[in-house]
């Protein structure tokens, strides 16, 4: 999103937004009823030039650099359309990539000229929306991320009163989503039709799959620009303010929610909150066409008393949660045995990753040597990036160390007559795959700043 604190710019763009936030802010419960002058011929340049260059090609097959042949000309046709209500989004190319498990999982591709608008739009909804969102809300949002959701959870069980998880997975979500409720939600904040009918076009815009045109009665588009942003708006309106209004009125105990997109993490003090919760979150989803996934949603004992409660009851170890591709686990220090939270790699998405790793090496065994380093140096830094965190370097070399020995098995599958040996890829290894070390802060020195 645009810089909101910046009051000025070269086509005034930035000053714009910033004023329809601070107005948003301001006045909670105004209607903006003229926002499609928002959406101008620079704002739509920058969203171009913000979009993936290296992105799938749309139903129109038209990439990034192509789109950009003549730019000034195409931006000035789409404002015209736009402006003139003429403008039609395109459906959705729907591809089907094959999972590490057999299946497969459908990908959908947005054509370019339907990104830089969409891309427009969130711009401008989020300078209303982000002065309503609530604070425990973090997927998708300007300055806050995965880790930030991640260390409120920490934070949560390792310094508060939380005895309880519940851990929320609502089934399909973004392929469920009512329509008709997601307009009437907009409308809460937004009054112009011109707006409300451009959006209302994109989410009806239909996917082709394999040559087929199909409608979409429902759902947001897979892929689209937009979806992560509508997606919050239904959950704010569906969960963020239920769920607050419900802590503060009928909890007994403590409550803390943290919620990205629509993973839902839920810490209670009291085992009857969290029962109740679920009881009446199941039905609060389903007034609006949603699901808990009850194979995946449980209330679990979890927290600072956990293992010592459920030890006096001789029922074994406190159960696990997963949550944004971490196992969280209850365990303690080596140094004074006091309780600790630690954060695992989920044992799956690693299976997965690595299956992954192996296919693609068994089928480029043959290109350079250093070629292949190359890559992999790139896949095992974007892995640490994400999963350094403090207490999984357990994690983090076992991933490394079958990442070396993937690599050399791969090699030795050559025909090669004289195969390399371990003792010569080590020096290759410790020039391209890098060493494991810590790249995230303890989530309470992050969140302190």
């Amino acid at each position: 999103m645009p810089n909101l604190t910046t009051t000025q710019s070269v086509d005034g763009r930035l000053s714009g937004l910033a004023h329809l936030h601070t107005v948003a802010k301001q006045e909670r419960s105004l209607r903006f009823n003229n926002l499609l002058h928002h959406i101008t011929p620079a704002l739509l340049e920058r969203a171009y030039k913000s979009l993936n260059r290296k992105s799938a090609k749309g139903i129109d097959n038209e990439s990034w650099m192509h789109f950009g042949e003549g730019l000034p000309e195409r931006i000035q046709s789409l404002h015209q359309r736009i402006q003139a209500q003429q403008y039609k989004p395109q459906p959705v190319l729907r591809i089907w990539l094959p999972k590490p498990d057999g299946e497969k999982r459908p990908i959908g591709v947005t054509a370019v000229e339907d990104k830089v608008v969409q891309q427009a739009l969130v711009w401008v909804l989020e300078s209303i929306y982000e002065a309503d969102f609530l604070g425990f809300s973090y997927g998708f949002r300007p300055q806050r991320s995965q880790h930030r959701a991640l260390d409120a959870v920490y934070v949560a069980i390792s310094q508060r009163k939380v005895s309880w998880i519940l851990d929320a997975d609502i089934s399909k979500f973004f392929d469920t989503i009512d329509h008709d409720w997601l307009m009437k939600f907009l409308q809460h904040r937004i009054a112009d039709q011109r707006i409300l009918r451009l959006i209302e076009r994109t989410i009806k815009a239909g996917v082709v799959d394999d040559e087929r045109y199909l409608k979409t009665a429902a759902g947001t588009p897979q892929g689209a620009v937009i979806s992560p942003l509508l997606a919050n708006i239904y959950l704010h309106y569906v969960l963020d303010l239920w769920v607050n209004q419900w802590r503060q009125k009928h909890a007994r105990g403590e409550c803390y929610i943290v919620r990205y997109a629509d993973d839902t993490v839920l810490g209670f003090q009291y085992r009857p909150d969290g029962e109740r919760l679920k009881n009446a979150l199941e039905q609060r989803l389903e007034k609006f066409g949603l699901k808990l996934n009850r194979n995946k949603t449980k209330l679990l004992e979890f927290g600072r008393f956990a293992a010592s409660n459920r030890k006096q009851r001789k029922q074994g170890k406190p159960e696990t949660f997963d949550f944004l591709g971490f196992t969280h686990i209850c365990s303690t220090r080596r140094s004074d045995g006091r309780f600790t939270l630690k954060r695992s790699t989920c044992a799956k998405k690693m299976t997965a990753k690595l299956k992954e790793i192996r296919q693609h090496l068994l089928k480029t065994r043959n290109r350079d040597i250093y070629q292949q380093g190359s890559w992999l140096k790139s896949v095992v830094q974007g892995h640490n990036n994400y999963y350094a965190v403090p207490g999984n370097q357990k994690a983090l070399n076992a991933f490394r160390s079958e990442i070396c020995r993937t690599w050399l098995r791969a090699l030795r599958r050559r025909g090669q007559r004289h195969p390399i040996s371990w003792k010569k890829l080590t020096k290759v290894i410790k020039l391209f795959i890098p060493s494991v070390r810590v790249l995230h802060p303890y989530p309470n020195m992050r969140l302190s700043v």
